[in-house]
């Protein structure tokens, strides 16, 4: 049997259309999810949207609209975006489903049954923007909230609570045993810090907004005058999704369980969620993956609250779905932060794709053609097959290492070394020239060139989908292994190409 993979993207809060943010994450899970699959894996891409609390109700009132067909027409705008987009999901949650519902509820009962949620006075900063309460340490020196910059309200109210206490220093206990459990490394000890916050301050989680002030959101099932807040809610469709309540099935998935989120949204899902599984008697996630923010001008986060996001569409429209997808996933430096501006995109896109890879490609097919010596996969391997080898042999060890790990950037740079180390080849063997000294050379040069090209195309293929697909399918590629380490594991058809399409053109805008 295969084995398994689950990874999901947060569920997105449909306050707003989808940004650049947004299709970061979705296409840095829809990455490491073809990854997944062509490394042999049977895998689980959960994608959704986040559909209640105060911020819908007042979004919906802005357009004229019930919150209901606020939620359906924002949560299709996000299907129809990644579908433009071509990323490939197995499942979209949506917390107004009854799916979701019925296991919030069932979840909530099972907890509060066993003790672990009791009623309560509480007055604190309430964020609505976060949909929380916030600590003084999340307030700027202007008693802001530093996500979005705006000042809470302070809120007293009698609310359910959940006894987070009693499960922070047993997730504490777990996570300083098994720090990979959060990461990259920085987030786990901010996660600890957190913990020991809260661990000081002794507060529990307020889990209920009274129906008063929210009725849009699922109703506690042991208090009707009252609707669960939307944390609470929304964190439980990583379960929902995954057919909690059927054990063979549900296990099989969840025991693989990989959450990818922005820092943003780090303490909802490194300290609250954790401590609600253990209280469910469910296992916790197997990795949770933090990444940084995109930072627009002045270095400021690029996010529908301030204004300054991106369309993801837009963009794609001008440059491709592949492009974007290059860029986004070359750029940042996975769990850091990364500057987004035209210029920097054009760049890199220039640099890798046009320069590098639309280089090697173009001149190699081109000269094919012109000393019509190809492709021929019957010719002999070139002198520079071995150094080609050795190469490939490095490549698919840092490849696959960087790959599982979420590292996007190093398992794409492993690919472009090897790309430069072929566009060197050609520079330094002149197929130019010895088209006119050994032809035999020159077409055992250039043929081992095209069997090079179908080894990275087929690395690229996570990060490239829709180019490698259409070259692999114009040279007639065929592998012995998914991520092939020698040139002999990789086949092409004998043909005679008269023309194909420009794999990446050079930029001056976008």
């Amino acid at each position: 049997m295969k084995q398994k993979i689950f990874i999901t993207t947060p569920i997105y809060y449909v306050n707003a259309r989808p940004h650049i943010g947004h299709a970061y994450t979705t296409i840095a899970c829809d990455t490491w999810a073809r990854y997944q699959r062509l490394a042999g894996r049977e895998v689980f891409f959960l994608t959704g949207t986040d559909e209640h609390g105060d911020k819908i109700v007042k979004a919906a009132a802005a357009e004229g609209k019930t919150p209901a067909e606020y939620c359906d027409t924002i949560s299709g705008e996000f299907r129809t975006a990644w579908q433009k987009l071509g990323l490939t999901p197995d499942d979209f949650i949506r917390t107004t489903e009854d799916r979701h519902k019925r296991v919030v509820q069932q979840i909530l009962q099972k907890i509060y049954d066993a003790g672990d949620i009791y009623a309560g006075e509480y007055t604190g900063n309430y964020c609505f923007g976060c949909e929380r309460y916030l600590t003084d340490k999340e307030l700027n020196d202007k008693g802001e909230c530093v996500i979005h910059l705006k000042k809470p309200e302070v809120i007293s109210e009698k609310n359910y609570f959940f006894r987070m206490q009693k499960y922070l220093p047993l997730w504490k206990a777990q996570l300083l045993q098994n720090r990979s459990l959060v990461s990259p490394e920085g987030y786990c000890n901010e996660v600890l810090g957190t913990i020991d916050e809260l661990i000081k301050n002794g507060e529990d989680l307020s889990i209920s907004r009274p129906k008063t002030r929210l009725e849009w959101g699922i109703e506690l099932p042991f208090d009707k005058e009252y609707v669960t807040y939307v944390w609470f809610d929304a964190l439980i469709n990583y379960v929902s999704a995954t057919s909690y309540g059927n054990p063979q099935q549900f296990d099989a998935w969840w025991a693989t369980a990989h959450h990818m989120i922005a820092k943003d949204i780090l303490k909802p899902h490194g300290v609250y969620w954790p401590t609600m599984l253990m209280a469910a008697g469910i296992p916790v996630f197997k990795r949770l993956v933090v990444h940084g923010y995109w930072l627009g001008f002045a270095d400021q986060k690029m996010s529908k609250s301030l204004g300054n996001a991106k369309d993801p569409l837009e963009l794609a429209a001008k440059i491709g779905n592949d492009a974007l997808r290059f860029f986004l996933m070359r750029e940042m430096n996975f769990g850091s932060d990364a500057r987004f501006s035209e210029e920097i995109m054009v760049n890199r896109l220039n640099a890798n794709l046009a320069n590098d890879l639309g280089n090697l490609v173009q001149r190699t097919l081109s000269m094919l053609k012109k000393y019509e010596c190809g492709p021929n996969p019957q010719t002999a391997p070139h002198t520079s097959a071995a150094h080609i080898d050795a190469s490939l042999k490095t490549l698919k060890a840092d490849y696959l290492r960087t790959f599982d790990n979420f590292e996007f950037q190093y398992a794409i740079e492993a690919v472009f070394v090897v790309i430069r180390s072929l566009n060197k080849i050609v520079d330094d063997y002149k197929p130019w020239s010895l088209a006119k000294e050994n032809m035999t050379e020159c077409t055992a040069l250039l043929n081992t060139l095209v069997r090079a090209i179908a080894v990275v195309l087929l690395y690229l293929r996570p990060v490239l989908p829709e180019k490698t697909a259409e070259y692999l399918t114009l040279l007639k590629v065929t592998s012995q292994q998914e991520f092939p380490e020698t040139l002999a594991e990789v086949a092409f058809a004998e043909q005679k190409l008269d023309a194909w399409p420009m794999l990446f053109q050079r930029m001056e805008t976008v």
